[in-house]
């Protein structure tokens, strides 16, 4: 049995994060991860010879973010990449009708515009929406007052569900009707040409991580918390848990005594979702030079709709796309053949012959991840935006909560796990901490070695 002050568990953002500043505030602290290395579901995979990122992949609005202010400090270099909450336009884009055909810029901007407009009514909708209400319920109110024809309709509806499933993981139909309150971004998103799991590979340098150490079960009483692994049993005075939502509602956990109901209820109630990315890479180029995206509209575009050029990271040609909500837990069930035959077809549906074979393709299974169990969390019917926040505890003044799940004003985004992060770290010291601090004894580490 090993004593610490804090025993973490995961080595994810939001754990080395809140590893990071107790340690530099003088704690003995012990991370435990069940994977065998750390980031979580921020996972680069290098071995191609440039990296790719399987998991998350931008900072989605720079303004006024600390996570963005730490990148900076880190010295990490971005490039700007903005998807704005899957947005309808506002880049150059490529836009293919129902039936594949290329639209003109009239068309698209017509399209873009009929977006605008019922998402307009949409916020209405959803302000004097009740509860019980879905995400389905109030869009198909907005589109039934929207005067448009069938067709333009079946448009715009595509649209509203495919942002759900691309935000949220999760069908437009299990999503509460303000389930995109937060849905916000504020400046330019950026990704990462290194690879985004360098911010916590160098946040956790040398800190006590102990890998392949799945946690069972944690116990709490007077004196503290006890922690018990495989490898060993664990103690000390406090404990963050910052495992995904998923491995929380799976039970994957024994909390004993049993979490009360402030947090058990949150865990229940909040929806995790699957969303999964499927990378081809091309021999050759065969979209135009300047197209940001090739999105299919309407029943082109009913499986597979969207298709980002990221050939930028690699330099080669490289289209990203998206399976997320069902078919995302769909195509998690076929294999990476299947899933990249079925991607083609879609292609080349708009494309042609033109559409050569793949000479690499990546794709993810994160709803399978036994660590993970899905992607990140959204607001189910039946919960709140309150239920993020109170996930979060503590739980008799001595176990804690972190992760995306645990961040209201942020849901689903690395930096909700920096943040709770250093949240957690600040209560369990009882005592604010400058989350800047972090980023400069990084640097002033490194210098020294």
């Amino acid at each position: 049995m090993q004593q610490v002050d804090t025993v973490i568990i995961g080595a994810g953002m939001a754990g080395v994060t809140c590893a990071r500043l107790l340690t530099d505030a003088g704690q003995r602290v012990v991370v435990l991860e069940a994977r065998d290395r750390v980031g979580g579901r921020m996972l680069t995979e290098r071995s191609p010879g440039f990296p790719v990122d399987l998991g998350a992949s931008w900072i989605h609005g720079i303004d006024d973010s600390p996570l963005w202010e730490l990148v900076q400090t880190l010295r990490i270099p971005t490039l700007e990449y903005t998807v704005g909450s899957f947005q309808a336009g506002g880049r150059p884009m490529m836009h293919f009708d129902g039936e594949g055909r290329p639209i003109s810029a009239a068309a698209s901007a017509r399209w873009i515009d009929d977006v605008a407009s019922v998402d307009h009514a949409l916020h209405a909708e959803i302000a004097r929406s009740s509860p019980g209400d879905t995400y389905l319920d109030v869009t198909e109110r907005a589109l039934d007052a929207s005067g448009l024809d069938a067709e333009r309709i079946d448009e715009v509806r595509e649209f509203f569900r495919h942002r759900v499933e691309e935000q949220c993981g999760a069908w437009i139909g299990d999503l509460d009707a303000h389930g995109l309150d937060e849905d916000a971004i504020d400046g330019d998103e950026v990704i990462f040409p290194r690879g985004y799991d360098e911010i916590p590979a160098r946040l956790a340098a040398g800190l006590d991580v102990r890998f392949a150490h799945e946690v069972s079960r944690v116990d709490r009483d007077a004196d503290g918390v006890t922690v018990t692994t495989a490898h060993g049993v664990f103690t000390g005075a406090s404990a963050v848990v910052t495992v995904p939502l998923g491995v929380l509602k799976a039970g994957d956990i024994a909390f004993t005594p049993p979490l009360p109901t402030d947090v058990s209820g949150p865990i229940e109630r909040l929806g995790m979702g699957v969303f999964n990315k499927i990378f081809l890479q091309f021999p050759e180029r065969f979209w135009p030079d300047d197209s940001y995206l090739i999105r299919a509209l309407g029943e082109a575009g009913e499986r597979w709709h969207s298709w980002y050029d990221v050939s930028a990271i690699s330099g080669l040609p490289t289209l990203l796309t998206f399976a997320a909500g069902p078919l995302g837990r769909h195509m998690q069930t076929l294999t990476d053949d299947e899933v990249v035959a079925d991607v083609l077809l879609a292609l080349r549906a708009l494309y042609g012959d033109a559409v050569r074979q793949p000479i690499a393709h990546w794709v993810t299974r994160w709803g399978l991840d036994p660590h993970a169990r899905g992607s990140y969390s959204h607001l189910a019917l039946g919960s709140s935006h309150d239920d993020h926040d109170a996930l979060a505890g503590p739980v008799d003044g001595i176990l804690h909560f972190a992760g995306e799940a645990t961040w209201g004003a942020e849901p689903a985004t690395v930096g909700a796990a920096y943040y709770s992060g250093h949240r957690a770290a600040e209560r369990v010291l009882g005592r604010p901490v400058d989350l800047t601090a972090a980023a400069a004894a990084v640097i002033a580490r490194e210098r020294a070695r």
